[in-house]
């Protein structure tokens, strides 16, 4: 059962793309899992799934899923690649995805360079969510970080030395405040138009880069009176530009969609 498939990365946070627009290949949350393994499969920190769009105006059902196989709401460098690819099959310069957190609009601003509007950051305690009522903008944990959802929960700590995310993030992704698990954003900033970030994701670990994380660093940034609503997030795999917009709360992402290779994969290899 050979498949197609595309890999693709946004600053070096790579992932696995199938197309179901047209045929299902039982892509169970364990045979994710599987592909997804560096080791033993395909490899990625994310894989995602196109399925037919299913509401008005869009125009594909994206599906993303970590790397253990664990569905999340929302992927903002995986929704740049997919924005490409739809280019790269003969769409326009804009698209609409689609998405567990919404609709999310799509432009090409040049082959390869993509600006998604993440719509408006989730602020409540609820929707971020919290196991609590808690103010968001200071959690009482040590480091005194601030929590967002940009379709996922995001949790960010601001410091001057930012430490190593193997020895902080697991717990922390796991802490009892956090229901559903939560993205670890470490923060520096550098000055008020920029800041240094390194993210911990649920269920995928340490990333070279996670889109999702800095526009809700940028948020959490902004909130706190420390950057202004266009700022430059630098991570390990490169940067991106985040704008807050304040006319409408949307959050816009800008950074590269890259296609490193196109290949099949023979599916009864792996667990259905």
């Amino acid at each position: 059962m050979m498949i197609p498939f595309y890999k693709m990365h946004g600053l070096g946070n790579d992932f696995v793309v199938m197309d179901e627009r047209t045929e299902r290949f039982g892509l169970t949350p364990a045979r994710i899992a599987a592909l997804s393994d560096r080791h033993r499969g395909i490899g990625c920190d994310q894989f995602v799934v196109l399925r037919p769009a299913c509401r008005a105006g869009a125009d594909v059902f994206v599906r993303f899923f970590n790397a253990d196989g664990s569905e999340s709401g929302a992927c903002g460098n995986a929704s740049r690649c997919v924005a490409d690819l739809l280019r790269q099959q003969g769409g326009g310069a804009s698209s609409v995805l689609q998405t567990q957190a919404g609709l999310l609009a799509a432009r090409i601003d040049a082959p390869g360079e993509v600006t998604v509007d993440m719509g408006p950051p989730a602020l409540g305690w609820r929707d971020v969510p919290l196991a609590r009522e808690i103010d968001t903008l200071h959690l009482p944990i040590d480091g005194d970080p601030a929590a967002a959802s940009m379709g996922n929960p995001h949790v960010t700590f601001f410091m001057t030395d930012l430490p190593d995310p193997y020895e902080a993030g697991p717990a922390l992704e796991r802490h009892p405040l956090f229901p559903e698990r939560a993205n670890v954003g470490f923060a520096r900033i550098m000055s008020r138009g920029a800041l240094r970030l390194r993210v911990w994701e649920r269920g995928s670990g340490l990333t070279l880069a996670c889109g999702s994380g800095a526009c809700a660093t940028v948020v959490n940034a902004v909130r706190r009176g420390l950057v202004d609503r266009t700022c430059r997030v630098d991570m390990d795999g490169g940067s991106l530009t985040i704008t807050w917009r304040a006319a409408d709360d949307h959050v816009l992402m800008t950074g590269p969609a890259v296609t490193s290779f196109v290949g099949t994969v023979d599916l009864d290899g792996y667990p259905s």
